[in-house]
Formats: structure tokens, sequence, C-alpha cells
């Protein structure tokens, strides 16, 4: 359904200006919008602001005149109409506090972070709703199988923004959706969130191994085995089970668990060759997701009684010293089962 948005009137804010924010945010500048992009570090607002380009976590693109750069969040995120969070999910809840007494109440505001908190196991949208004084049918999450730099090069793309009002999720895909990116819409917010949160826990198995060099087979089962965890614990929370064979579950699974830009599937897989996870992380500029949220899926789902042995397995191997090769045999030697859930 394809609705006019008044590029001219329609004022947005952009929260996050790591790879995957300054890209939404030069689509949007694209289609003609003025866009207020925060960037934390003023190295990168420097860069965006001096060269049109983010050299740290976008290089070699060009950003569109109609990115406006700033250091200070509450210009970005005042009297706007929509609002895209995209910043570590670790940092979600202290970022979206501080907007609170500048985000409008009529304020659309989505999530384009993927993960869950580790104190309160809440997944993003939880966040917003507790921190932010706006209506709860006013936000909304968007994932899919995108890796940054491929939509800024303009790749063909498709994602799902899911939204408890369909009128608000209509909204959100017209702005965002053009020749190169197509948008869905849904309505389960719990899986697609779930969906694009988890699947960081699963490509850090594929990744660790490849890194062993266990083979293309090894692989195929993980992320088989992987997404039927994935549906588990969204069944556990109430999700549609069919989001998970849409772009927010299997897509977005199969893309971060094979693809070389995957930061989680990189992190797994130098795991695998051997190498420390602290002096991995020490190297690596950009987040990856998966680390921080094994700890919180393997705590959720302890809790609510989900058996999820690929990601208590990785989170084994992040923070209980397992070794790699002992998790492998853990995982193949355990009793046998079914292949097929009683739900």
């Amino acid at each position: 359904m394809k609705k006019t948005v008044d590029v001219d009137r329609l004022k947005i804010g952009v929260v996050g200006a790591g790879s995957w924010g300054t890209a939404i945010a030069n689509l949007l500048g694209d289609k003609g919008f003025k866009v207020h992009l925060w960037a934390f570090e003023k190295e990168i607002f420097q860069e965006i602001y001096e060269v049109k380009e983010n050299k740290t976590f976008l290089p070699s693109i060009s950003l569109s005149p109609n990115i406006i750069p700033s250091n200070d969040l509450a210009e970005v995120v005042s009297e706007k109409d929509l609002i895209i969070l995209v910043v570590p999910s670790q940092h979600m809840r202290e970022i979206s506090s501080a907007m609170t007494g500048y985000v409008s109440k009529n304020a659309i505001v989505v999530s384009a972070s993927k993960g869950i908190e580790n104190k309160t196991h809440l997944r993003m949208t939880g966040i917003l709703r507790e921190t932010l004084p706006i209506s709860k049918r006013s936000i909304a999450v968007l994932s899919g199988p995108t890796f940054a730099k491929e939509v800024a090069m303009k790749v063909p793309s498709v994602v799902t923004v899911a939204a408890k009002s369909l009128e608000i999720a209509i909204f959100i895909q017209n702005v965002l959706a053009t020749s190169y990116f197509r948008v869905y819409t849904s309505n389960d917010i719990v899986g697609v969130e779930l969906g694009g949160a988890v699947k960081n826990v699963i490509a850090i198995a594929t990744g660790i191994s490849d890194g062993l060099g266990l083979g293309l087979n090894t692989r195929a089962a993980i992320v088989t085995r992987g997404q039927t965890e994935i549906r588990r614990l969204g069944l556990k929370l109430g999700a549609n089970p069919r989001t998970f064979t849409g772009l927010a579950g299997i897509g977005d699974l199969v893309l971060t668990c094979t693809g070389d830009l995957s930061r989680n599937h990189t992190v797994g897989k130098k795991i695998g060759e051997g190498k420390k996870l602290q002096d991995i992380l020490s190297e690596m500029r950009m987040v990856a997701e998966g680390v921080k949220t094994s700890k919180s899926v393997y705590n959720l789902s302890k809790k609510k009684k989900v058996d999820m042995p690929i990601s208590h397995t990785v989170y084994r191997v992040l923070y209980e010293d397992l070794l790699p090769k002992d998790a492998v045999y853990q995982l193949m030697t355990r009793d046998l089962k079914n292949e097929l859930d009683e739900y």
C-alpha cells in the first residue's frame, strides 16, 4: 500500500551514527527528507559534517547533503515526528532515558537495534516503553536481512517493520521504502525483535564452526537447529511462529550466519581459530551484539525453561571458557531426540 509522505514537512531524527544508522539516514536523505543524525563520537560528527562521509563506520559512501549531523542528542530528537534509534542494545536504556525530556508525545519511535538487555531481559521496544513518554502504539521495530554497506550501495534489500498499529506500520513503510529498499509490515513485535536478537548468537556459533574448519554440513545444521531454538523462545514469549519463516527470522539468520560482513560471525570465526574473546573485541570498533545478547538469551531461556542447546553452548564458550572443540562434541553427543517439537 503506497501513500504519499510529505518530505518537506516530516521531521526525522536518527539516533546513532554507526554503519546502520548512517545507512538509514542516507537512504532517507536520498529520498529528500531532512534528517538530523546524532553521532556520539565527535570525530564521527566532524567526518560527516566536513566531508559528507562516515569514514569510520561506512567508508567510501558519499552521504546525502540532506543529513544534518549533530553531537547534541536533544537537538536531534526535539520536535521530531519520527525518531529511529540505532544504538548498541546495552546502551539503549541510557540513551532513550536521556531523550525523555525532549521527545514529543506524538512522536513515532522506531528501534532498529537488535539485542536483549542483560539485566532485565527486555527487548528494545520494552525499554522504550519504560523510558519514553509516548503511546505504546507509537513504538515500532525495524528488522530484516540487511548489511548496512549493501543498503548504502543501493543493493536491493528487503525488511520488515512491526508495530501494534497497522496505520503506524504502514506510515513507516512508506517513509522508508525506495526502489532498492522494500519494506513489509507486521504486527508481531515480539517475533521480529527476537529473530533479530537471537540470530546474532547463532551467528557466533556458525563462525566458531567455520573457524574450526568443520565444513558446510555443520554450518547448515547450526542454522537449522538454531532457527528451532529461536522459534521455541519466541513461542514461549507469545510470538507468531510464521514470523520465524520470514525476513526477520530465517532471512536475517541466514545472512548473519553466512555473510562475510557479519560482525558476529567474524567474532565466532576468530574464536574457532583460537583467539581470545577480549583480544578480538579490543580490535573491533563496531559492536558484535551477539556477545552480550548471548548472556541475556542464556539467562532468559533458563528462566522460561526453554531448551536452547546451541545458544547455551555459545554462552559457555564466551563466558565459561569452554573450548570450541569440546563444545562441538558436547552438542553432538547429547541425548538423541525427535526432530519436531511438540508445539
